[in-house]
């Protein structure tokens, strides 16, 4: 074919500790290398979150599981081989290098610990030494930096908020309480325990030490357009998407979605916003001008994950973690069509996922 473009996208198994390198030539997947991650063969570390540096030539891992705090990895793209790994938080999560900075933003999202406020680790990708932890919310999850570098959004799924970080000032500028909540009253403690339904929540989360404000709206993602000043909230427990105006830092739009939406992209020419409904196991695409849905497209296995847009605009990879023995899934889509072009298996629990190159 005489224009035939090949894409790549690197895809962790979560519960195989592998991370698969697939190529799409845009009509079919294939599986390029399986490249094993971790150190402890008898254990499951949880490869959870994944990034490509801007230049392409490092991916970086965070590994969610250790003993106690999670680590995270780096390897080079030309060999598929560590590089370097560097000690973060408990159970770090989604990570991306700051263009402005050149340093590498990870949430730790602490998911077996107390319902406490955690961190963002800041690295220093070259030497890979952790120099600051920022203070954010209780579980941050998805997170990504504008298209300057110069602002880290992230979201505290348990407190409800969402955080913006400066990347130069290595401190939270502002955050928004997304459940529409006082900004007086705290966001923990001074609950009333009878109005709270225990049957949802685990042990940890009813310490009398850490009594806890249980969001509704239990954001899971936080997506900066590239150009129209808004950040795009995966709104997992109201099952929409929240829209945040910077300029006003409010509320300005909740779209409803499918069920349980997780993770967000947007195109990189702006039209577009995928999201993943891990509840229904569908994927949905979002025409950002009008403010509608496209017909939604059901996934090849349930649990969808993580979504991944190619930098022409065109497609949507998406990860499926798929359930029990279950082998996991990246289903690709054709964005303007919302049409699934084809899908390819891999490793058990398809998670993070993340766009490399074009060739």
């Amino acid at each position: 074919m005489a224009n035939a473009q090949d894409y790549f996208v690197y895809v962790t198994a979560e519960s195989e500790d592998e991370v698969a390198l697939i190529k799409f030539d845009g009509k079919n997947a294939t599986i390029e290398q399986t490249i094993p991650v971790g150190i402890w063969p008898a254990e499951i570390e949880g490869p959870h979150g994944i990034n490509v540096s801007p230049d392409g030539k490092y991916w970086y891992l965070s590994l969610a599981h250790g003993n106690p705090y999670g680590t995270l990895y780096k390897y080079a793209t030309a060999t598929n081989e560590v590089v370097d790994t560097v000690r973060l938080g408990l159970f770090p999560a989604s990570l991306q290098i700051s263009k402005a900075t050149g340093l590498l933003y990870c949430v730790n999202f602490d998911l077996h610990g107390d319902m406490v406020p955690s961190t963002v680790s800041v690295v220093d990708p070259e030497e890979m030494i952790e120099i600051d932890r920022i203070e954010t919310g209780v579980m941050p999850h998805g997170s990504r930096i504008s298209a300057n570098g110069l602002y880290h959004y992230s979201v505290g799924m348990m407190s409800g908020e969402l955080f913006e970080i400066s990347t130069t000032k290595l401190k939270v500028n502002r955050k928004l309480n997304l459940d529409g909540k006082a900004e007086e009253e705290p966001a923990m403690g001074g609950m009333d325990h009878s109005k709270m339904d225990h049957s949802k929540m685990g042990h940890s989360m009813m310490t009398e030490s850490a009594p806890m404000y249980h969001s509704a709206t239990k954001p899971t993602w936080a997506m900066p357009h590239p150009t129209n000043g808004k950040v795009y909230v995966a709104g997992n427990g109201t099952n929409d998407i929240v829209e945040v105006d910077l300029e006003k830092w409010e509320v300005t739009n909740r779209f409803p979605a499918g069920k349980a939406p997780y993770n967000l992209d947007v195109s990189p020419d702006g039209k577009y916003l995928v999201a993943t409904y891990k509840g229904s196991g569908e994927t949905g695409i979002w025409d950002l001008k009008k403010g509608k849905e496209l017909p939604r497209i059901k996934n090849t296995r349930m649990v969808t994950h993580g979504v991944t847009i190619s930098p022409d605009s065109k497609y949507a990879f998406v990860s499926v973690e798929g359930i029990g023995g279950e082998p996991g899934t990246v289903d690709i889509i054709d964005i303007k069509n919302a049409k699934k072009i084809t899908s390819i298996d891999m490793g058990k629990q398809a998670g993070g996922i993340i766009f490399w190159k074009m060739e």
